[in-house]
């Protein structure tokens, strides 16, 4: 499935690794935060550096790596635990070209809002994350296909899980990020959830997933963690799994007189395959997972209530 070349860090196909971004003072945030590595004589990029905390960790496994110069940081969208250590990264590597969504490049090139906004919903978390440095407006740009030496790289919009939430396609590899939410190895098999954000659109979320898998890539690198090599099984499991949540809260909305979230949970602990694998992680997994499920489960409510 994977070689580990060093600690924290796993060659999954020849030129591609991924680089664990761990955050020790976050209760169950080990395997879960990471970032993809490309590198080869003629390119080299990463996708997601995440946040400001950990850019160390990531100069360290660059250097392991041998990657002297960086062609481009690709993001798939702006939450700090994705881009947040963009402008820390920059400095190392000012040469780097960002390739970012037209609708997080202003919360790049200026990110007071960004910050003060992640710390309003995040709070500690956020602190951990560490607080966002500018990036130059000289080195971010929108490009919807990227062509550098002979490879080109695809941008594919997917705002479902972020209205700036893009993936990128290179090859037969799809860096799909939280575009069908996360997914983790369990017991020869994989955990899932949905990830869907506070001001959830079902549509546009169902409609993202099904351009990502249209892609048919046989490579799905998340950011949520690790390579899926399942495509069609990854995409079709997470889109039963948007159905199941909508229904789950649906009924709970209508049939209940106050909305209880952990009873939602509890029922889709019976009902849903893919989350169900939660029982058999570590509790701090268990604990950070249940966190973001009650999230999710939030963001469907407020679609429904309004729908």
């Amino acid at each position: 499935m994977f070689q580990p070349i060093a600690p924290g860090i796993r060659r999954y196909l020849p030129d591609l690794y991924l680089v664990d971004l761990d955050i020790p003072v976050l209760e169950g945030f080990r395997n879960f935060i990471g970032c993809w590595v490309y590198h080869t004589d003629q390119l080299s990029f990463v996708v997601d550096p995440g946040p400001t905390s950990t850019i160390a960790v990531l100069l360290k496994a660059l250097k392991t790596l041998r990657v002297e110069k960086l062609d481009y940081i690709l993001l798939t969208h702006i939450h700090l635990d994705h881009g947040g250590g963009t402008g820390t990264l920059l400095k190392y590597f000012p040469q780097a070209k960002v390739n970012c969504h037209p609708k997080g490049i202003a919360h790049l090139t200026d990110p007071r809002r960004l910050w003060e906004s992640s710390l309003r919903v995040l709070g500690k978390t956020a602190e951990a994350y560490g607080r966002l440095e500018a990036v130059p407006a000289s080195s971010v740009s929108y490009q919807t296909r990227i062509e550098h030496k002979g490879k080109q790289i695809r941008v594919v919009e997917t705002p479902g899980h972020a209205s700036h939430h893009i993936c990128y396609l290179l090859d037969d590899v799809l860096f799909a990020a939280e575009v069908a939410g996360v997914s983790i190895p369990v017991d020869n098999g994989f955990y899932q959830r949905i990830a869907t954000p506070a001001r959830f659109i079902y549509e546009i979320y169902r409609d993202s997933i099904e351009k990502a898998a249209d892609l048919a890539a046989p490579y799905i690198c998340l950011g949520h963690y690790g390579m899926r090599r399942d495509g069609p099984k990854f995409f079709a499991t997470a889109l039963r799994q948007l159905q199941l949540w909508m229904d789950v809260v649906t009924d709970h909305v209508t049939h209940t007189t106050r909305f209880d979230e952990q009873k939602v949970l509890e029922e889709l602990m019976k009902t849903d395959p893919a989350l169900r694998l939660l029982a058999k992680m570590d509790k701090d997994i268990r604990a950070r997972e249940r966190y973001f499920s009650l999230n999710s489960i939030r963001g469907i409510y407020g679609y429904v209530l309004h729908a």
